[in-house]
């Protein structure tokens, strides 16, 4: 790894603990690091945490963002709806997380931000997998709108249960995703 990205073994030991420290990887002393496996439970808790969060940061966004950050929000959210209905699912996925992380900057709350960010990174992975189905993409893009509405009406308890409820049906998907991968896993053994 030191070769391909062209740093020495400390820079890429600091990385890796750093990583570890957010449970993103396990360090496995004298044979490497592996990728963290995800549970149910991790899922459920995490998914449960970040809908508190996200909430939270809905709420004071909607008191919080100037008209212009709003606006910005909404434009990211037409271009989300262009990528959703030409089926473009990765520059769709990384608008959706953009918006996610405008209205939590839009809170306005460094602290709330910063303990969103750690516990974010841990699930990254299975949010996008969750957004696969075809049904479940279509929910979310109808949640979104709902958001948008919500954020430029300034509705702080309307936006922070949409997106508790967003997290909540994304934690369910995540959960189906994950019961079908070990279903798979276990059946080709």
């Amino acid at each position: 790894m030191c070769d391909h990205f062209g740093v020495s073994r400390t820079p890429l030991r600091e990385a890796f603990k750093v990583l570890a420290a957010e449970n993103i990887i396990e360090l496995l002393p004298n044979r490497g690091v592996r990728v963290t496996k995800l549970t149910i439970e991790d899922i459920d808790e995490v998914f449960e945490v970040l809908g508190v969060l996200e909430g939270l940061s809905g709420e004071l966004a909607c008191f919080r963002m100037s008209d212009a950050e709003i606006a910005e929000v909404r434009v990211r959210h037409e271009q989300m709806v262009t990528h959703f209905q030409n089926g473009e699912r990765l520059p769709y996925f990384k608008l959706n997380q953009e918006i996610h992380e405008r209205i939590m900057r839009g809170a306005h709350n460094q602290n709330l931000a910063d303990v969103y960010s750690r516990l974010s990174g841990r699930i990254r992975r299975i949010r996008y997998l969750s957004s696969l189905s075809e049904r479940r993409w279509k929910q979310a893009v109808g949640e979104h709108s709902a958001m948008i509405n919500a954020l430029e009406n300034r509705d702080g308890d309307r936006l922070s249960k949409i997106l508790r409820d967003h997290l909540k049906n994304k934690a369910d998907a995540a959960r189906e995703n994950l019961l079908e991968a070990e279903g798979n896993t276990h059946a080709t053994r």
